[in-house]
């Protein structure tokens, strides 16, 4: 049977499973852990343990038993959650996402790692009975796990029974026919069953199954009648069959159960009363004369009372407590319905549905055009209809693809805390709008160059205590990661209030290194951008950490290649902010089409402020009177070396970036349209000012133009007409 699919469904849910350890983990470092976090750590260590064991992964379940170990005496109260228990269950969670990883990769486990931190897991669970019992060898060694779905014993309908049944678990269970073709195998579950106890009696219930021309090799035709004794409890039995949660009816009923359990069990299920009976009988879990006297008292009492009713006349139970069970069982109910409303859709298919919508977009311009051409009215209101219901499936489409950038974020406290302790400093990180929203190609490609960032705010930031005390500063220092968005873009910012960049010592580094003349005129600005040469590092010894020229220069390089830009802010004594803009999306925006000596252009709308006509003495300036307030501005025909004489009267496109406003001169405004952004080849991927190209309704190809950049250049040249200080050239990546 290929488990392919469900393994890979196993690794995506143990790394979220890891993820929520780690950040229980480290909440508990600054608060105690309530009692339900407490259980969910636990939980997330046995959900690992038996996922891994229906695929038999012996080194993640024999290395995650020890953990769950000492995690479940933390839950009992048995062990306290102390600073050097935390280090060691984050250690262990490391071991085991490396474990993990090593599965995904398909290489032999790491175990050198294991055995010492398994020894020291252990050590706490030396006061306390044996550890669970040893997992047998011919099993996969572990609970199946990952999403099952158990149907709780039906509810206790009739009041005032005695007791039946023998000493042991009895449990009913009815695969559904997709089970196999889901990867599952009912009786890898069953073999399972070993390691929480002993299988007294296996019942085989076939009556579904058809006639052999008429079955299907795929589907599941049986069903399970199984007596277990075992002194686990029930949430780990039913953690069991947490895989075949939708593709399942499991009923457990415990040991000694009352009447009106079984009862309960013999009408719930399809098969006959009688056959059922006889199945329980043989499976020793009643005998027949308590089946019969169960089945004739069935008839006796007509209508019952609830359990709660039951709880509170006879056995004391406070009527807010039944109340408080009732309104957790109600919340966890609605928790799986909104669970089943979500659905996992592999990336490629995300991907190939954006590329589809991105060609119906380009149709649908190109049905908008024929039809103003055609000159009928009728058919341009359908074409407009078209285009507009074009538009709401594409944004539907990109809203798929949409991630919190939280999802990179999350990833940070931990790397915080260790480096911190490496460096022996008190650091603290705050977290700042996790939940703004970005295409998730761009999450997963903003993550090294952000890590890059933060160590860099540790190591070469945030002083040492000593020298926070001498400053007049908390010893504890503060790096924020914050996002937000901005002018259709994405706003992320590392900011920590350490020392700020030394620019004598930068520039001082740079002349030595021949990255600028000595004679040269830097503004600080420029001083600070040096730090992002390839190779470049002021770090005056070498550490893991920094000292090898490698980091700021990668920064760089991937956010060029994410059509962002890099900014740097620093001020002597208060700290850095590196902030980093990038587009929401690397697929379909809304554009504004400008036309120059007869080519098209199209702008980012988002970025688009407003159109203004240039003024007829505007001349060779690089900048304009916009209501009282400078507007550094350039022109397009001029920047790409177009030929012709451009019209008499030409307009300004005021775009904004990065809080900064610049003007574009363009000959004519042609409106508002929908790009499919499509990447440049080789040869004009570096071309200045242009970050990609479209193709247009007409069929012709327009560039769509590089505002970040744009709005830099003319910023710069503004600087140099009003007399600004000259710019020395310098290397850059």
């Amino acid at each position: 049977m290929d488990l392919s699919q469900a393994q890979a469904t196993f690794l995506d849910e143990s790394r979220e499973l890891l993820a929520q350890m780690e950040e229980i983990l480290l909440r508990a470092e600054t608060a105690a852990l309530p009692t339900d976090e407490l259980h969910a750590l636990f939980r997330c260590a046995h959900t690992i343990k038996g996922s891994a064991g229906l695929f038999g992964l012996d080194a993640v379940v024999h290395f995650t038993h020890a953990v769950e170990s000492v995690l479940d005496r933390m839950r009992n109260g048995e062990l306290e959650l102390s600073d050097a228990l935390i280090n060691l269950l984050l250690e262990s969670q490391d071991h085991i996402a490396s474990l993990v990883a090593a599965v995904a990769a398909e290489l032999p486990p790491p175990e050198f790692e294991g055995a010492p931190l398994r020894a020291r897991l252990e050590a706490f669970c030396a006061t306390t009975p044996a550890t669970p019992a040893a997992l047998p060898a011919t099993v996969a060694e572990g609970d199946p796990v990952v999403c099952s779905a158990t149907e709780a014993a039906p509810a206790l309908e009739v009041g005032g029974s005695v007791a039946l049944g023998a000493e042991h678990w009895h449990l009913s269970l009815r695969f559904a026919p997709e089970v196999l073709r889901n990867g599952m195998d009912p009786l890898a579950f069953i073999h399972y069953l070993r390691t929480l106890g002993e299988l007294v009696h296996v019942e085989t219930i076939a009556d579904t199954l058809p006639e052999l021309a008429a079955g299907d090799p795929e589907n599941c035709y049986l069903g399970f009648e199984i007596a277990l004794r075992s002194t686990a409890p029930r949430a780990e039995i039913e953690a069991v069959f947490e895989f075949v949660q939708d593709s399942a009816r499991i009923v457990l009923v415990p040991p000694a159960a009352r009447v009106e359990e079984y009862l309960a069990l013999i009408e719930a299920l399809d098969e006959d009363p009688r056959r059922l009976g006889e199945i329980l009988v043989t499976c020793g879990s009643v005998t027949a004369r308590e089946l019969e006297a169960a089945l004739a008292a069935q008839h006796v009492q007509a209508e019952a009372p609830r359990v709660g009713e039951l709880l509170v006349e006879h056995a004391g139970v406070p009527a807010q407590v039944v109340q408080a069970a009732l309104g957790k069982q109600k919340a966890a109910e609605e928790r799986r319905a909104s669970e089943t409303r979500s659905v996992k859709v592999p990336a490629d298919r995300l991907d190939a549905l954006i590329d589809q919508v991105g060609e119906l977009v380009i149709a649908g311009a190109a049905t908008q055009l024929q039809a103003q051409q055609a000159g009928s009215r009728a058919l341009q209101e359908t074409a407009a209809n078209l285009l507009r219901l074009v538009e709401d499936v594409r944004d539907a489409a990109l809203r798929l693809r949409m991630t919190p950038i939280g999802e990179v974020f999350n990833r940070f406290p931990r790397v915080v805390r260790d480096l911190a302790r490496e460096l022996g400093k008190d650091i603290e990180l705050v977290i700042r709008g996790a939940e703004a929203e970005l295409d998730k190609s761009m999450v997963e490609k903003i993550g090294d160059p952000l890590m890059h960032l933060v160590r860099n705010a540790l190591d070469h930031g945030i002083e040492s205590p000593e020298r926070r005390a001498a400053a007049g500063k908390p010893a504890r220092g503060r790096v924020e990661l914050r996002a937000f968005h901005e002018s259709g873009s994405i706003v992320i910012e590392v900011a920590d209030d350490g020392g700020g960049l030394d620019a004598r010592r930068i520039l001082a580094k740079a002349v030595e290194r021949g990255l600028v003349a000595a004679d040269a005129v830097l503004s600080e600005a420029e001083i600070h951008r040096l730090v992002l040469a390839p190779g470049f590092s002021t770090a005056a010894e070498l550490t893991s950490l920094s000292g090898r020229g490698v980091g700021m220069d990668v920064v760089k390089s991937s956010v060029d290649a994410l059509r962002g830009t890099l900014d740097i802010h620093s001020a002597p004594g208060c700290g850095t902010t590196m902030r980093l803009c990038l587009p929401l999306t690397l697929a379909i925006i809304d554009g504004f089409q400008v036309g120059v000596a007869g080519a098209t252009f199209i702008l980012p709308l988002d970025a688009v402020v407003e159109c203004i006509e240039l003024p007829a003495d505007a001349g060779a300036a690089g900048y304009l009177d916009l209501r009282g307030q400078v507007l550094p501005f350039l022109r397009l025909r001029a920047l790409f070396a177009l030929e012709g004489a451009p019209p008499p009267r030409q307009n300004v496109v005021v775009v904004r970036f990065g809080g900064r406003q610049a003007g574009i001169a363009v000959d004519h405004l042609l409106g508002e349209c929908q790009a499919v952004i499509k990447p440049l080849g080789p040869l004009f991927e570096r071309v200045a000012g242009i970050a990609g190209s479209t193709i247009l309704g007409s069929g012709e190809v327009a560039l769509i133009l590089d505002v970040p950049q744009l709005v830099q250049r003319a910023i710069a040249h503004e600087g140099r007409d009003t007399g600004g200080a000259p710019r020395a050239r310098f290397l850059a990546a």
